[in-house]
């Protein structure tokens, strides 16, 4: 259903009708609703498991989200903390940081007050395989340790590796060069979580700022992992985000004060009750989003968007927006966002990924998402490329050959430029 202000109240602000369909509707899925909850909350039949690296980006996330869930009476069984490095793979410097950073995050797991809600679960840890997990037969073996022959065997890198990264860059500079160029820029990072969006968020608008440009960096993610620190440090750079909780009752505020003020009690009851729905957050985030993106006209704007689910709904919301006002007005040349968006000139949207299957193949179904919403993709961001990293350990080499199908096939395909980043040691 469209989520434009129109649809989410009556033009009186009363009614028997919310965003989500009659009431009378919802009467009728409301004792499902709660024995789905139920049944969630029950042990005996649900068993919630949650999965995270051994990065605190992801368990911190996890932590979020054990949180919501407690607050539903809904207790997670099981914690899965996956892709642990093994200790024999750290056999050189960038191994040795990626394993010691690890351990040291999993040695104080039970008492990092950031992840008080997950320290108690019951945890299994997963070591990192040399060559991917896919299909059934890797999933079949799991559970068992690497060959260490063959895992650790020394191997020197597929004569293919090297093209797929001369044929990419291996840093942000080409793309910063280029947005820096003209007017203003809309830059939106997109992709599945845990990706890296908001570091490459981050590193553009920093050096956007140090090139004399205003920028303003903001964030959709409601876990909102941007540094509000970097706003005091760097001359001519704003952060801010879009926090789901404050715009939401803003709205509603908004709203009250305004339709509700010629409304009689039972009409101004209906109103409240229309706001409690969840649609009204969507359309707040949606119209705090519209703000951010119409400052593009006079600064930089670098947008850190949310997962890539929560990002299509926001899509969905703008185009269904763009349609709901095209049809009142009867014209088609005032800009909405969604033309904002669309406007290739001004708006360059950036898939960052990681150098593997299941990512790759979802930020290829978001471009083509993107797409059909006519708004194209500009480049891509693949980030954590072991292929761009020098690495002397058999384990990593192994994981980076693993790694050079999936980079080519995207260096070949995605029709823009391709940027590499390389892993970072501590």
């Amino acid at each position: 259903a469209p989520h434009t202000n129109n649809l989410t109240r009556s033009d009186k602000g009363a009614g028997d009708a919310s965003c989500l369909g009659p009431m009378s509707g919802l009467e009728k899925n409301r004792q499902t609703y709660h024995e789905a909850v139920a049944a969630l909350s029950d042990p005996a039949q649900t068993s919630l498991v949650l999965v995270a690296r051994a990065q605190i980006s992801t368990l911190q996330e996890a932590n979020r989200s054990t949180g919501e869930l407690l607050e539903m009476g809904i207790e997670p069984a099981l914690l899965v903390i996956n892709g642990i490095l093994p200790v024999g793979a750290a056999t050189d410097q960038l191994s040795e940081s990626i394993y010691a950073r690890e351990q040291a995050l999993l040695d104080g797991l039970a008492t990092n007050p950031e992840l008080s809600a997950i320290n108690s679960i019951p945890t299994v840890r997963l070591e990192l395989k040399a060559n991917p997990v896919m299909g059934v037969d890797g999933l079949l073996h799991l559970g068992e340790p690497d060959d260490n022959e063959s895992s650790n065997a020394g191997r020197a890198l597929e004569p293919g590796l090297t093209q797929s990264v001369s044929n990419s860059h291996v840093d942000l500079s080409n793309l910063v060069d280029e947005l820096a160029e003209g007017k203003p820029k809309l830059v939106l990072c997109m992709g599945k979580g845990g990706v890296g969006k908001t570091t490459v968020a981050q590193m553009l608008a920093l050096e956007l700022a140090k090139r004399g440009k205003p920028v303003h960096l903001s964030t959709t993610d409601p876990a909102n992992h941007l540094d509000g620190s970097l706003e005091d440090s760097v001359k001519g750079l704003t952060v801010s985000s879009i926090d789901p909780d404050a715009v939401t009752a803003s709205y509603r505020e908004e709203v009250l004060a305004s339709k509700g003020a010629s409304l009689d009690a039972d009409g101004y009851a209906q109103l409240e009750e229309d706001l409690r729905s969840p649609c009204t957050e969507e359309v707040a985030v949606f119209n705090a989003f519209s703000e951010v993106v119409s400052t593009a006209e006079n600064q930089w704007v670098v947008l850190d968007t949310a997962p890539t689910g929560h990002t299509l709904l926001l899509l969905d919301a703008t185009g269904s927006y763009h349609r709901e006002l095209m049809r009142q007005s009867g014209r088609d040349d005032s800009a909405t966002t969604l033309q904002h968006l669309q406007n290739a000139e001004v708006t360059r949207p950036i898939l960052v990924t990681l150098p593997e299957t299941t990512p790759m193949l979802e930020a290829q179904s978001l471009a083509a998402d993107l797409s059909r919403a006519g708004i194209e993709s500009w480049a891509w961001v693949i980030n954590q490329s072991l292929p761009a990293t020098e690495t002397s350990s058999p384990f990593l080499l192994r994981r980076a050959n693993a790694q050079q199908g999936v980079i080519n096939s995207v260096v070949d395909q995605a029709g823009v430029q391709v940027v590499q980043l390389p892993v970072i040691p501590d």
